[in-house]
């Protein structure tokens, strides 16, 4: 269906409140939203590696999970849902009468481009009909901010303090989006929880509904990692869509689109300013970090021209 705010708002809620995520945390509206873009009548299998995300809304004997929901380790998230992805099949096969059911597996970056990395591009390398989404705030935050290889150059965390030797993580974060479009699977898509909730909305829709592994990567800020008041949520978004640090786009059968292009494109410093893991950065670190923003913006421009 055509998306329009209010009639999905009218969509059965599936994570309910009572959870225990923080204020501010980005992870909350990306759970709520990916689940809300399920059919009513479908029923969903999610699991959820170790994650604040986890450990905040499944405190045995009390869940915030309405569907199906399995607790996995940190590294095989992956390979849990793609295990019961086939059980399903096998019951189809078999002629067994089973409702109509969705595969999720949800993880953080630290469980997604660190841990979990091997059983996730296993999964989408064997092509299992599953959505995983990586819910990404750039660190290791529920066990204490240790950097991870989505950590942003420069940021401070507890692995990566900024002092007067070492001015933070001195590595550029990598590119998990641009590996799984390597793996050539049907859909993948980068995202973020912005203003009405259109682009995650349609994109969490095109993912469950695409046959196939589908991948999504959604920027998830943390307010207690990244240091910005809890109620600066979706300006941090904001931010990091006009500055394009986070680029909004997908990769449909290997074309590559950007959902939006800024018309007045902001400066990384916008984006950086407001955090307190980036306080100590100086002009010739903005600098750096303008220059490498600028070189994949252009790329990824070069890819949608391309389509």
């Amino acid at each position: 269906m055509a998306y329009n705010l209010k009639e999905w708002s009218k969509r059965p809620e599936r994570f309910t409140g009572g959870h225990r995520l923080c204020a501010g945390c980005g992870a909350t509206p990306v759970i709520r939203t990916i689940l809300r873009a399920l059919k009513p009548e479908d029923h969903a299998i999610v699991s959820a590696a170790t994650s604040c995300l986890e450990v905040s809304s499944f405190l045995y004997p009390y869940t915030a999970w309405k569907d199906s929901f399995i607790h996995s380790a940190f590294e095989n998230v992956a390979a849990t849902v793609s295990g019961a992805e086939a059980a399903y099949k096998a019951k189809l096969k078999k002629g067994e009468k089973v409702n109509p059911t969705k595969f999720i597996a949800v993880g953080g970056d630290g469980g997604t481009y660190d841990i979990g990395l091997q059983a996730l591009s296993g999964a989408m390398e064997r092509g299992h009909d599953m959505l995983y989404v990586c819910y990404d705030n750039g660190a290791y935050m529920n066990t204490g901010i240790q950097r991870s290889s989505s950590t942003p150059k420069y940021a401070e965390t507890s692995t990566s303090p900024a002092g007067t030797v070492i001015p933070g993580k001195l590595q550029r974060m990598k590119d998990l989006t641009l590996i799984m479009m390597g793996h050539h699977i049907p859909y993948v898509a980068q995202t973020l929880p912005l203003k009405n909730f259109k682009d995650m909305s349609e994109k969490a829709e095109k993912a469950l509904y695409t046959k196939g592994a589908s991948f999504m990567n959604i920027l998830a800020p943390c307010p207690r990692g990244w240091r910005y008041p809890t109620e600066k949520l979706m300006d941090m978004c904001e931010l990091a869509v006009e500055t394009c640090v986070w680029p909004m786009y997908e990769i449909v059968e290997g074309k590559l689109t950007l959902s939006y292009i800024p018309k007045n494109k902001k400066p990384v410093s916008d984006y950086l300013k407001p955090q307190g893991r980036f306080r100590h950065m100086t002009e010739e670190m903005i600098a750096d970090v303008q220059k490498q923003t600028d070189e994949q913006w252009e790329m990824l421009l070069k890819f949608h021209e391309m389509k």
